[in-house]
């Protein structure tokens, strides 16, 4: 492992003079680091203190201060405080100069940064620089209209009374990770980051795992589910059937075998030539046609259409059941910026 701090590089100029370290970017006037979990130990351990994130977040908010006032302020001595910006100074997380004092001079320090991200895995090829992923949990719906069989469900209980739709308004359903309804829909409104990133969409991609909805289980229980974006219909998927013949891979053993084990999971995608689940295309609903660059959010919504020959219900997974441990997940494809989610001091 490299225990040597990150070396300087071109790029945004941070507080005090310097250069910032590798992976620093500007968002606006806030700057922000991207840390490499593999080779930068020296920044990892100017973060794994207390004291250290004190100071961080006191110069981040208040600006440069001296030893002096930075130990008055945090209530700590000034050889604690020397120690800790000295570990700060050698990770590059702090700048610091001299300025003139009563007797002398005296060292100020600045942050440099106002928010530190940490990719645990940077080769993962699926970390595009375009690409904006945000993972909903199944139970924040902001809106619903369903009729039975339906029900909610956390990994460690049926929330509510099964079959009664006026129960879907429970605050409870933040710990969903099944839902099923035979008719209706439930929406979800996502944050628009393309708007606060200034950038284009170039493709949208909706992710879920899904069944088919009967009493019981049916393997060949076919039900079309559509899907909305921003109040207009991309397309339709018929789901083959409602799983139950083994146990999810992370469905918990107290949800009965005869209960909707696992669906299949889906990726609805959204171009500038169409819509496509998969390699198949549904419709000519086109990035264009969403409004995306108007509204500060997204909203999806999952439903049965009756409109459609077969609307046999629908099981959504999340997180706890079926055999992907993952919520709804939006990805937006960005013409060009890297976007991360990170971690704010």
């Amino acid at each position: 492992m490299d225990e040597s701090p990150p070396r300087s590089q071109r790029g945004r100029r941070s507080p005090g003079g310097g250069s910032p370290a590798p992976g620093a970017e500007a968002r606006g006037d806030r700057s922000f680091l991207v840390v490499n979990a593999d080779r930068q130990y020296q920044v990892l351990r100017g973060l794994a203190s207390p004291v250290r994130l004190r100071i961080l977040r006191l110069l981040n908010r208040h600006g440069p201060k001296n030893i002096n006032q930075i130990a008055e302020v945090l209530g700590l001595p000034q050889s604690t405080i020397v120690t800790n910006v000295q570990v700060l100074e050698e990770a590059e997380l702090i700048s610091t100069s001299l300025g003139k004092a009563a007797k002398g001079q005296q060292k100020v320090c600045s942050a440099r940064y106002a928010e530190i991200v940490v990719n645990l895995d940077p080769e993962d090829p699926s970390r595009e620089r375009n690409i904006v992923e945000v993972e909903m949990p199944l139970g924040l719906y902001t809106s619903s209209n369903v009729s039975a069989p339906c029900g909610l469900c956390s990994t460690e209980r049926i929330l509510g009374v099964l079959d009664v739709p006026e129960l879907f308004l429970d605050p409870r359903r933040v710990q969903a990770g099944l839902i099923w309804f035979g008719r209706g829909y439930v929406e979800y409104k996502f944050p628009n980051n393309a708007k606060v990133l200034n950038q284009a969409i170039t493709a949208l991609e909706f992710e879920m795992e899904m069944s088919s909805e009967v009493p019981g289980t049916n393997a060949d229980w076919p039900s079309d589910i559509s899907l909305w974006v921003n109040g207009r219909k991309i397309g339709t998927w018929t789901c083959p059937g409602d799983y139950g013949d083994r146990r999810g891979t992370y469905t918990p053993h107290w949800w009965k075998l005869e209960g909707s084990q696992y669906g299949i999971l889906t990726t609805w995608r959204i171009t500038a030539d169409g819509t496509y689940l998969g390699e198949r295309r549904l419709s000519d609903v086109a990035t264009t046609d969403l409004d995306l660059d108007r509204h500060h959010s997204i909203k999806v919504r999952i439903g049965i259409d009756e409109k459609e020959g077969r609307p046999g219900g629908v099981n959504i997974f999340g997180r706890g059941f079926g055999n992907h441990n993952q919520d709804i997940k939006m990805r937006l494809h960005l013409e060009g910026m890297k976007a991360l989610p990170h971690v704010a001091i």
